[in-house]
């Protein structure tokens, strides 16, 4: 079989840069980003998106990278947890809550757990706690017993 049938160019910003990568068809977005961009913020733990740590942006939208194939994120826009903060370092809203209310523990879920709350926020920015916690249920967390990930969320919340 040809290589141009098993493998195609993609061109997608990712964090507001342009990309154009050669990957297998069967790419997963979360390896393309971690293993073909160097963006390892975006981790993967269970492989069959119910637990919210691959979390990305893709046009704006949240969804769950290691389900997606990267190639139907051609020509999109995607936006990891490295993307989240200011062009100049500066933190997020979202990322000084989760520091200051104590959002993360380990940190394997942190930069799901930012993105999810970042869309959240994105598309409701008043959420009562009720609505936060519905949002980020697919989301999940080892360490923090979720109080702070709420807590984090609800001190950024224009309420």
């Amino acid at each position: 079989m040809p290589a141009e049938a098993t493998s195609r160019v993609l061109r997608l910003r990712v964090n507001g840069a342009p990309y154009e990568v050669h990957a297998p068809n069967r790419r997963t977005l979360v390896d393309l980003l971690r293993y073909d961009l160097g963006l390892t913020g975006t981790k993967e733990a269970c492989s069959v998106g119910v637990c919210g740590v691959c979390s990305v942006l893709l046009n704006g939208r949240l969804v769950a990278s290691c389900l997606l194939l990267a190639c139907q994120a051609d020509g999109g826009e995607v936006t990891t947890i490295e993307g989240v903060a200011g062009p100049d370092g500066e933190l997020h809203p979202l990322q000084r809550s989760f520091i200051e209310h104590g959002g993360f523990q380990c940190g394997i879920c942190t930069p799901g757990q930012i993105i999810a709350a970042k869309a959240l926020l994105d598309e409701n920015p008043a959420p009562t706690e009720q609505q936060i916690k519905q949002w980020m249920m697919g989301n999940l967390c080892r360490c923090t017993g979720y109080y702070q990930i709420i807590d984090s969320i609800k001190a950024v919340a224009h309420a």
